[in-house]
């Protein structure tokens, strides 16, 4: 599966949504798509993103969070999974997409390209909902019942190991950061 069918399938979704993304290809992939005030793309900050779904999903409750992460960047950050759980907010929906590499920072290998399986972690730190798929089919599905849910869920997308084209963003960071602040006062 590569991870630009699998953020077609969500971008007609997310309209409303908060969505904060971890730096690289998954940034720039929903970039590509087209960009919108919604979406923060948190850049240079690796292992960060789920802290922010969280911050963002606890403050702003009647909003749905979206986070799009990276398994090289969860890695980093992997004792987030069990305050995420503990606080479980209904509104946050973790999707993971696992391409097995660091494919963003020169392709290195991954823990999970050895067999650690993040969505057994997430369960294991009580997350109530994480899922494994490998086709967009299945991604489709568990979207779409992650969707319907309201309830703290995780999708670990199991993804080729190719980036886009251009890791290029011609939003400058500073911009994203205000523009996106707006969207959230505004609501």
């Amino acid at each position: 599966m590569q991870r630009i069918d699998a953020l077609r399938v969500m971008y007609a979704d997310i309209n409303d949504d908060i969505v904060v993304t971890i730096m690289g290809a998954v940034a720039a992939e929903l970039y590509s798509l087209g960009h919108r005030k919604n979406f923060f793309y948190l850049q240079h900050a690796m292992g960060l993103a789920s802290s922010m779904g969280l911050g963002l999903a606890l403050s702003k409750p009647n909003k749905r969070v979206i986070v799009l992460d990276g398994d090289g960047s969860l890695l980093m950050n992997l004792g987030t999974l069990s305050t995420v759980a503990w606080h479980a907010p209904k509104n946050l929906i973790h999707i993971v997409f696992d391409n097995q590499s660091l494919l963003s920072v020169g392709g290195f290998p991954t823990a999970t390209s050895a067999g650690s399986d993040l969505a057994g972690i997430a369960q294991k730190s009580g997350y109530v909902h994480a899922i494994t798929v490998h086709s967009s089919e299945d991604f489709t599905g568990a979207w779409r019942a992650a969707r319907e849910r309201h309830e703290l869920s995780m999708i670990v997308a199991k993804v080729d190991a190719t980036g886009p084209k251009s890791f290029l963003m011609d939003l400058p960071l500073l911009e994203n950061r205000f523009q996106f602040q707006r969207w959230l006062k505004e609501d």
